[in-house]
């Protein structure tokens, strides 16, 4: 037969107990507290930074500038007088749908012919070819009107620092569509929905001598923009906002320019 097995639980109530067993419990709850603290420090750190670069990223995705047409406009003395290269391009453009608006003042046009090419600021902007320290970078004269401030920039010279000519450095614009009256000459802001003409001087050293490009009356004498648009030119166009996509337009000039004053060039 098999012996009876007794079986017993032991009864054990002692524990560690003293100022020991307290200093190691709160030094735990001292450790976990810091710990917690740091990963709050870190996460909300991390948070606010993602939410930063998440709002660059999607500005730099949507705002981006749409170049609607491109017209070319040739120098005259009258109907019959035509130069024979295109000296003033007339750019239609807008934003693309959901981009954040743009400050015209803020964007860079780069141009070129295949031989010489410009990178131009928007006339009215008194920073980028300012002197160190000055706020004297803007075209002279350059004021209100939009219609002289064309002018200016076909006939026009600056003096800052030396005398060069507007047509080589500058671009103006005007308004074709502002509801909500957000585009001036002075804070010329394009948002959805607005359109715009932006100029540029494309004036050949050929054309200096004509009286009329387009309605403006140029017989104070047209300044050479370094460019030469005859036929058969390749013409390539980068509009460069402040943030966001940059924006390309690429033509070639038509064969001949028969007896039109204005030519259709892009798209």
């Amino acid at each position: 037969m098999k012996a009876n097995k007794i079986c017993s639980i032991k009864k054990d109530t002692s524990a560690q107990v003293g100022i020991g067993t307290l200093i190691i419990f709160i030094a735990m709850v001292l450790v976990a507290a810091v710990a917690a603290a740091v990963l709050i420090q870190t996460s909300g750190t991390l948070q606010q930074k993602a939410q930063s670069t998440g709002k660059q990223a999607t500005q730099e995705v949507s705002s981006n500038l749409q170049v609607k047409s491109i017209e070319g406009v040739r120098a005259k003395d009258s109907d019959v007088l035509l130069s024979s290269t295109i000296d003033l391009l007339k750019l239609k453009v807008s934003l693309n749908v959901g981009s954040s608006p743009v400050d015209v003042n803020q964007v860079v046009i780069s141009i070129t012919d295949g031989t010489t090419a410009n990178n131009l600021v928007y006339a009215g902007n008194d920073k980028s070819y300012a002197s160190s320290g000055a706020s004297n970078g803007n075209m002279t004269p350059f004021g209100a009107d939009a219609a002289a401030n064309l002018k200016e920039l076909l006939i026009g010279t600056t003096t800052i620092g030396s005398a060069f000519n507007n047509a080589d450095h500058y671009f103006t614009a005007d308004k074709i569509r502002d509801e909500d009256g957000s585009f001036s000459q002075a804070n010329p802001v394009l948002n959805t929905g607005d359109m715009i003409t932006m100029y540029i001087a494309t004036t050949s050293s050929s054309a200096t001598g004509y009286n009329f490009v387009a309605t403006t009356n140029t017989s104070a004498g047209l300044q050479s923009s370094g460019l030469n648009l005859v036929p058969r030119s390749v013409v390539n166009i980068i509009l460069t906002p402040e943030s966001g996509a940059v924006t390309g337009a690429d033509f070639l000039t038509p064969s001949s320019y028969g007896v039109k004053e204005t030519v259709q060039l892009y798209p």
